[in-house]
């Protein structure tokens, strides 16, 4: 039993361990192969490091509860896309010319509100239909493309704001405003899942859902709050990162959703249900961000870098997979 509670704390701690790893050798690698005169993290590097951490981290403390519950979403990088062209499409809607900048709020209500719907739709069919998560939402992945296009075609959209691009671009104590966003998403959520009735009902659905049912648990309404939650950050994330850049093509945010359950995963949240933590996500995203950066800091090309992450996620769940049978078997004895 011991055993049993120890191994969230353990797969926590193993994936910040690992982040420092990445620190130490990148750090080394890079000036034994004397590719850049600048150091690998320095403090300004370290703050960039974050603020692009920030669009994949926002989705992945939504996807950690979906996960937990034991369901996926791969439809996330759709949701983004098209919250996206709602933030920016709307500010130059004719019905809003007359309020200046504050069409700003207006826009982000309505992408927002966009990702919030379409985690409903996700939900309400996984709720009422009975069919899995992974088989809705790769349909929801592909139909909610489909609007992307027919919204726009293949054209990109584009709405520059310069008060919108000043938010977005500033900074307070030293840190980006994406990088707050991600701070805050992470604390609420953090304490979603371990100070509330909501995030325990999480664990105890993903754990064994039948026996949940049997202890009142309304679970396909959770699940269906669930989906809202990953929905709304999607969203989130896409207003957070198009608010600077202004400009969304039809095509973004593709394999957003690997990348998210690749962090998730390395967190430690099992793809099975009933285990994992935010702050084990929080260090997923970063150690991602992390390889990601160094990989490129000593001359590895993008394929490389795909090749070395998909192999590491092998590898953890494979590990994961040999740490859960060897704690099913000291159970029976």
């Amino acid at each position: 039993m011991q055993t049993g509670k120890m191994t969230p704390y353990i797969k926590t701690g193993a994936i910040w361990a690992f982040v420092v790893l990445e620190l130490i050798f990148f750090s080394v690698a890079g000036e034994f192969l004397s590719l850049s005169d600048k150091a690998f993290m320095d403090g300004d590097n370290m703050l960039l490091l974050l603020k692009q951490s920030a669009p994949i981290g926002i989705i992945a403390m939504g996807m950690t509860i979906i996960m937990v519950n034991g369901n996926i979403d791969l439809s996330v990088g759709a949701i983004f896309a098209l919250a996206a062209v709602v933030l920016l499409d709307s500010m130059s809607w004719a019905a809003f010319s007359g309020l200046g900048d504050w069409v700003i709020p207006v826009s982000w209500t309505l992408a927002l509100l966009t990702g919030l719907v379409l985690g409903a739709i996700n939900g309400l069919i996984v709720w009422k239909t009975g069919v899995d998560a992974f088989i809705v939402t790769l349909g929801s992945m592909l139909g909610f493309r489909g609007l992307v296009f027919m919204y726009n075609g293949e054209n990109p959209t584009s709405e520059l704001n310069w008060t919108l691009v000043d938010f977005a671009e500033a900074q307070f104590l030293g840190l980006h405003t994406a990088t707050w966003f991600l701070a805050v998403v992470t604390i609420i959520m953090w304490y979603v899942m371990t100070r509330t009735v909501h995030g325990r009902n999480a664990y105890a659905i993903g754990n064994n859902r039948e026996a949940a049912v049997n202890a009142g648990i309304r679970v396909g309404p959770h699940m269906m709050i669930n989906f809202m939650i990953i929905g709304f950050l999607a969203a989130l994330s896409a207003v957070v990162f198009y608010s600077e850049s202004g400009s969304v093509n039809p095509n973004d945010g593709q394999l957003y959703e690997l990348w998210v359950i690749t962090a998730v995963v390395l967190g430690g949240t099992k793809l099975t249900g009933g285990a994992g933590s935010i702050v084990g996500t929080l260090g997923g995203v970063v150690a991602i961000q992390l390889l990601r950066k160094g990989l490129g800091h000593i001359g590895a090309d993008t394929e490389t870098v795909n090749l070395v992450i998909g192999l590491i996620l092998i590898a953890v769940l494979f590990l994961d997979r040999q740490l859960n049978r060897k704690g099913k078997e000291e159970l029976k004895t």
